[in-house]
């Protein structure tokens, strides 16, 4: 009834893909984005002793499959993995370990 009465009466049409959100990124998202920009830092530099305000450019898929360059603030994530070392699951600790991370 709603969406007769917005169509019909008042003129409001549904809006195009175009005009609709991006789907918001779920945390395993975010991480899943923050552990490739430490891969790749990783990969290039044989480390992970990332200064605190590093910021890591990665090429990005977005939602709609398009590629975009993307700034991760790597410094950042990488000191508050440490810091949550107790929290993290077993799963990820594994594969920052796997890629050099020291934990103290």
């Amino acid at each position: 009834m709603q969406q007769w009465m917005l169509e019909q009466v008042l003129g409001v049409e549904p809006a195009s893909e175009d005009e609709k959100p991006k789907p918001r990124r779920t945390q395993a998202d975010k991480w899943a984005l923050n552990f490739t920009a430490a891969q790749q830092f990783y990969e290039r530099e044989g480390h992970l002793r990332v200064p605190r305000k590093h910021v890591e450019t990665i090429v990005d898929r977005d939602g709609d499959g398009s590629r975009k360059e993307r700034g991760v603030k790597l410094g950042a994530w990488i000191g508050n993995q440490r810091s949550r070392a107790a929290t993290l699951s077993l799963e990820r600790m594994e594969q920052l370990s796997a890629i050099g991370m020291r934990w103290a």
